[in-house]
């Protein structure tokens, strides 16, 4: 599937500001399951835009506006094509017990998914040794899907996962933290993922960068599962990256000197072509 994105990014402030400086995580991961065609990052005014690669392998901007300005422009346009991947084979939770040294960190707590009894918080069953792990996960990405209610006035950027495992009313970003409590403390390792989705219509999530939960099965790789729209991350999934939650894989968060309360608005368009 080819998908054709174009991610805006806008700041209005009431006074100038300057020295205006951006970390911008947009550019699509190369990897087997997407191939990257083109990437183009046009900002305004003009900036110095540097790039390097983060800890988790994720293509990072940095872009730094010196001069001052009422109005940046920062926009991301991308195409991409989108593979299918075989759904993984059986095996047991019990084989994970010899590799989980190979990924800690995507099994330790981290700010935004800390330790906690996540998987009696939700209502989880935990999984016997001799359970089949991929039916466990996709079991478990339904029951979340089913528990939890989409509401994108529910939460912020900033609600603890703790306070939405009481109101369980959120977006996409929560529950994928709440997946990846509950795996973690399962011993599952799980890491946090950032991308695009092509909806259709027929999905939630599609108006802003999306997230969905990459878990690590023995033998096959990262699983992608979206608990948002109960289903396997499949090729309407464009992936931008990964890490152990949210704040490793934020899209666009900077400082700047001056210009007051500034306001961001942001929009997002995924066009498909099967």
């Amino acid at each position: 599937m080819r998908c054709e994105i174009r991610h805006t990014t806008e700041y209005r402030y009431p006074r100038p500001a300057w020295d205006s400086f951006n970390q911008v995580r947009l550019h699509p991961s190369q990897e087997t399951r997407q191939t990257v065609r083109s990437f183009h990052l046009h900002v305004a005014p003009d900036a110095e835009v540097t790039s390097h690669k983060d800890y988790f392998g994720a293509i990072v901007h940095h872009v730094h506006v010196h001069d001052p300005h009422t109005h940046l422009l920062i926009e991301a346009q991308a195409i991409v094509d989108t593979h299918p991947v075989p759904d993984p084979a059986a095996v047991t939770v019990g084989t994970l017990g010899a590799l989980r040294g190979q990924h800690t960190e995507f099994l330790v707590a981290s700010p935004r998914v800390p330790g906690g009894a996540w998987p009696e918080l939700f209502g989880v069953t935990r999984p016997a040794a001799g359970d089949d792990l991929p039916s466990f996960l996709t079991d478990l990405n339904s029951q979340l899907y089913r528990q939890f209610t989409y509401d994108t006035q529910a939460t912020t950027v900033s609600t603890p996962l703790a306070e939405f495992a009481t109101h369980q009313r959120g977006v996409c970003q929560d529950f994928t933290h709440a997946m990846l409590g509950v795996a973690r403390q399962l011993g599952i390792p799980a890491r946090y993922v950032s991308g695009y989705l092509y909806s259709g219509g027929e999905m939630v999530g599609a108006e802003a960068t999306h997230a969905w939960v990459e878990c690590f099965v023995p033998g096959y790789g990262w699983l992608g599962l979206d608990p948002t729209n109960n289903c396997v991350a499949r090729e309407k999934h464009v992936k931008i990256g990964h890490g152990r939650e949210y704040s490793d894989v934020s899209p666009v968060r900077g400082t700047y000197y001056g210009g007051g309360q500034g306001r961001m608005d942001v929009a997002v368009h995924v066009y498909g072509d099967q």
